[in-house]
């Protein structure tokens, strides 16, 4: 028993001694695959993958990859028009499966602390994903039956999709909460709305800001978290000023000592023109209430800008930049989607986001009555 037992020790040290710690290995093993075809590796540390290794798919579908990254990193297996997140290092010997006629792209990872946490996140996204692929079926289903009832049937199937989708976020959350030294987690926050959890993953980053000095991509989330920070309720709303759509300079400050309802949109966004109307309303409402609106474009075609401004009746003042997202003001406001909008209180502090439909008649209701 004791010659038993120390052969199998000197077999786990000399399995320990060959590892190559200088290289990360991927065994890789694809169902339905077409022998020969090719399969990539993307190193995903730069602001665009590069490809860093290439193979072709055996007789079985399977693949190995050997490539070095001294520190744990994002890397992609791209296979046709199928893609499969990868976190490695090296040392990680990591076995990846999928069924390349899959159209979810769901594959199985193991081997590594990273795989084996990014596998767990993975499980946890397939579990929700099909039930809300499930309600859209049946929003499908029974659409192709009843065409005319369209709307009543989403209306029907609104709360248990949105409920799917509010407990998959929830779930991710938790999970990047949990990892936050793991780069598995960082993965996952990234996979949240910011304008929806703005508070969380602004908190997260200050968790994790030591965690990964040599990531890109955690430098680069960092970097705009501390920024939205800057912009996030309680804080006053940084000033600027902006060409206004006759030519004129508009100033934030001018409008100090009103509540201020600055409004990011672009005649091309469509839910920017469908929201439009509510803006309109609370405007009439409380304009005598100590209350406006600053419209920000995106528009870069200032005759368009023009038009929807008269066509939706906007009788408030208008700033633009015409540059898009890249407009000094948007960056400043870290304004990355639109609609988007800061409401300022008469002492220049945001103390609200976002608001819209009811949820801005409301606010403003409660707080200008």
């Amino acid at each position: 028993m004791m010659r038993k037992l120390a052969y199998i020790l000197l077999a786990s040290i000399a399995f320990v001694a060959c590892k190559d710690t200088e290289k990360f290995v991927i065994n890789g093993k694809f169902n339905h695959a077409t022998p020969q075809n090719k399969v990539y590796l993307f190193s995903l540390d730069k602001a665009n993958p590069i490809a860093v290794d290439s193979t072709v798919l055996s007789d079985k579908g399977e693949f190995k990859f050997n490539h070095a990254s001294e520190d744990v990193n994002f890397f992609r297996v791209s296979a046709g028009s199928n893609e499969y997140m990868i976190i490695a290092k090296n040392g990680d010997q990591i076995k990846l499966e999928a069924d390349l006629t899959d159209p979810n792209m769901q594959y199985s990872l193991s081997g590594a602390e990273e795989a084996d946490k990014l596998e767990s996140l993975n499980v946890t996204k397939n579990k929700y994903m099909a039930r809300i692929n499930g309600i859209q079926k049946k929003f499908d289903d029974l659409v192709a039956k009843a065409p005319d009832n369209r709307e009543s049937i989403m209306e029907t199937l609104r709360p248990e999709y949105s409920a799917e989708i509010e407990n998959l976020n929830k779930e991710i959350l938790s999970f990047a909460q949990n990892n936050t030294n793991s780069l598995a987690g960082f993965y996952a926050i990234n996979l949240l709305n910011p304008a929806e959890y703005e508070q969380q993953m602004v908190a997260y980053a200050d968790k994790i800001k030591s965690n990964f000095n040599n990531n890109p991509a955690v430098t680069a989330f960092l970097v705009r978290m501390a920024h939205l920070k800057t912009v996030q309720v309680g804080q006053m709303a940084p000033t600027f000023t902006v060409n206004s759509i006759d030519g004129t300079k508009i100033n934030l400050a001018d409008f100090k000592g009103k509540y201020v309802l600055l409004d990011f949109w672009a005649s091309w966004c469509q839910p920017c023109r469908q929201e439009n109307p509510n803006v309109v309303k609370a405007f009439h409402t409380y304009k005598d209430k100590n209350f406006t609106v600053l419209g920000i474009s995106l528009d870069k075609d200032q005759a368009a800008w023009k038009q929807a401004v008269a066509a939706d009746q906007l009788a408030w003042a208008h700033g633009g930049e015409l540059m898009d997202f890249e407009g000094p003001v948007v960056k400043q406001y870290q304004v990355d989607a639109i609609p988007s909008s800061f409401l300022i209180d008469p002492q220049g502090k945001i103390i609200a986001k976002n608001l819209r439909g009811e949820q801005l008649a409301d606010f403003l209701h409660k707080t200008l009555k």
